[in-house]
């Protein structure tokens, strides 16, 4: 038998072993090859992909927002201001648990949950990932400290250095200069998203909303590099932003606070206006509200009381408070009859103290009727405005007809937004023939006409309306246009504004006519019963310059025709807004206003003395400054 060793074919497993041996050989070979091609594919093919995606987790671009620019008034006193502040942030992709490091900082800060609700709400509307979300806008000594205490323990957990709008005067200049808001998701649709990527910040108001593409600058930025926990470690380079402009108003602080504390706790409201530039140099609306509430976002108990308040005090009556104007609209009814050519400073009617459309007997009544007669007897275009005669201008709108009038008056801004640059100033209400058919579907009816004669029916102002058409009565029939802002550091588009033309009358003279009969209101005095200005026992007695005004009234409530009452049976909320319009001196007005106090009462009584503590603030103080500068 032939043993195992001779049965074995060594040639042949010489052969196969070689054989795997080559086929080791060619996959080595064959895996050697791919490594190489994949390697020169990393590095050669795509260096330039993977380079910047190293660099992306290691190196950063992160925006840098622009300083805001500065509000000043006309003196250069700061009105809106930027200050440091150090505040508590939370990069939400480096914190392993919200919930418990939010737990941490109450530890060590005495967070509320106002606080951490505004946070969460944040952090839904923030706009990319790792973005730094505020907890608490303003951190104190002691909490920066015990938060660099306990930093080893609290990933994503910074403390940031950043400015924030701050408004020195508070509720004085809240309502003219504006406010600002945090962005939300609804402004970004509106924004340059890589200008506001840094930006937390927008305005919300009146100025502020007005210029913010001035005032916000130029957002810059900057290449940082990172560690793992992403701390900055260095920064690669950096390009500045640019600072937002600052902005000079024409708002005059002092006038602004003369105008406040003469207003008082009343609510109402205040423009004054300069009649040859048509710079506002005091926009008050009472009650106001501390723009500064605002800025870190309102606390929700806070914002509930502003809003909710019976007095409204986040409304602004000066530009957006609509009311009947009252007899204040008769200097502009009376411009529109000696246009048109219906009246003359000499024409005269007789005022048996009511008015009665032809064929009628509707009685429409003067302020001066009484049962059993009353009246103002004969009266001409200058006596009915220093008495205030209602039917004199009740005759005189059906005279001219609201197809003439609501074009001449239109032309003084009422219907209008007069301001440049105040967005929520409201239009108020000229009532036309067509707005009524389109409104009510209704006719236009002569006592409409009557109505709109002494500012009531459908008419509807704002105090920065009539105002401004005050001032142009002032500067003769030329037409400023009203604006806050009065120059800036750079060259400003909004500077460029070419004025409108002037209104036209017949004989020019009548804008001196009309101004003089104005100032009667004020200083016609002492020459018996029913022959003194309306205002001249309330603020006309003593005055040491010459000046023009126009008192008014405006009904809250409808009164049935043929009855009376008596304001005192009234609600304080359903007695008369009292308006007064006025400027001076008569001779070269250097100031235009008009005065409006909510459910005031009287015009003169009540809204005259407001409007020369004004105006006594404005002409008396200037005075007295060039006497100092004399001697």
């Amino acid at each position: 038998m032939r043993d195992a060793f001779t049965l074995r074919d060594h040639d042949a497993e010489a052969r196969l072993f070689f054989g795997r041996v080559m086929v080791l050989w060619g996959v080595i070979v064959i895996a050697l090859l791919l490594l190489v091609l994949r390697l020169y594919q990393l590095q050669v093919v795509e260096h330039e992909r993977h380079a910047v995606q190293s660099d992306a987790n290691r190196i950063q671009v992160q925006p840098i927002a622009p300083t805001r620019g500065l509000i000043y008034d006309r003196n250069g006193i700061l009105l809106a201001e930027n200050l440091p502040v150090s505040s508590l942030t939370i990069v939400r992709e480096r914190v392993p648990d919200l919930q418990a490091t939010l737990g941490d900082l109450k530890e060590l800060v005495d967070l509320t949950e106002a606080e951490i609700e505004s946070f969460q709400r944040r952090l839904r509307d923030r706009r990319r990932p790792f973005e730094p979300v505020p907890l608490r806008l303003r951190l104190d000594e002691e909490e920066i400290a015990r938060i660099a205490v306990n930093r080893y323990r609290l990933p994503g957990v910074d403390v940031e250095a950043q400015l924030i709008r701050h408004y020195p005067f508070g509720d004085l200049v809240g309502h003219a200069v504006g406010s600002i808001r945090r962005i939300a998701r609804e402004d970004l649709a509106n924004l340059d998203r890589t200008q506001y990527s840094a930006t937390r910040y927008v305005g919300r108001l009146g100025v502020e909303r007005h210029y913010e593409s001035y005032l916000h600058g130029k957002v810059g930025h900057q290449r940082v590099e990172t560690d793992a926990r992403g701390r900055i470690t260095r920064v690669i380079d950096r390009v500045p932003p640019v600072a937002g402009e600052n902005l000079r108003l024409h708002l005059d602080l002092p006038l602004q606070l003369a105008a406040s504390n003469a207003l008082g706790d009343r609510r109402g409201a205040i423009v004054a206006i300069d009649p040859k530039t048509g710079g506002i140099l005091a926009l008050v609306s009472k009650p106001g509200y501390d723009p500064n509430q605002f800025v870190g976002g309102v606390d929700p108990a806070a914002y509930a009381w502003l809003r909710d308040h019976p007095d409204t005090p986040m409304f602004n009556r000066a530009l957006r408070g609509q009311y009947a104007p009252g007899s204040t609209f008769k200097p502009f009814v009376g411009l529109a009859g000696l246009a048109v050519g219906e009246t003359t400073w000499e024409r005269t009617i007789h005022d048996p103290g009511f008015y009665r459309l032809p064929g009628q007997s509707r009685m429409y009544r003067d302020w001066s009727w009484r049962p059993g007669g009353g009246g103002h007897g004969t009266v001409g275009m200058q006596r009915a405005i220093y008495r205030s005669s209602n039917t004199y201008f009740y005759d005189l709108s059906v005279k001219v007809g609201i197809d003439r009038l609501a074009p001449f008056v239109g032309q003084f801004g009422f219907g209008q937004t007069p301001a440049l640059d105040l967005p929520e100033a409201a239009s108020g209400l000229l009532p036309t023939p067509e707005w009524k058919r389109a409104a009510r579907r209704e006719p236009w009816y002569p006592g409409d006409s009557v109505n709109l004669g002494i500012g009531q029916g459908d008419m509807l102002v704002t105090p920065l309306q009539l105002a401004a058409a005050t001032a142009i009565i002032a500067a003769r029939g030329k037409r400023p246009l009203p604006r806050m802002l009065l120059d800036a550091d750079g060259d400003l588009e909004e500077l460029d504004v070419p004025e409108p033309l002037p209104i036209s009358l017949a004989d020019p003279q009548d804008w001196q006519r009309m101004a003089d009969a104005m100032a009667d209101v004020v200083h016609r005095g002492n020459r018996g019963y029913g022959q003194s200005g309306t205002a001249w026992f309330h603020i006309g007695r003593d005055i040491p310059y010459r000046m023009a005004g126009k008192s008014g009234t405006a009904q809250v409530v409808g009164i049935p025709q043929g009855m009376r009452h008596d304001d005192l049976e009234l609600s304080e909320r359903q007695q008369k807004h009292a308006w007064f319009v006025a400027f001076a001196p008569v001779e070269n007005p250097e100031i235009a206003l008009a005065v409006l106090v909510e459910n005031g009462g009287g015009g003169s009584s009540v809204a005259g003395p407001v409007a020369r503590e004004v105006l006594d603030a404005w002409l008396l103080n200037r005075m007295e400054g060039a006497a100092v500068a004399r001697n």
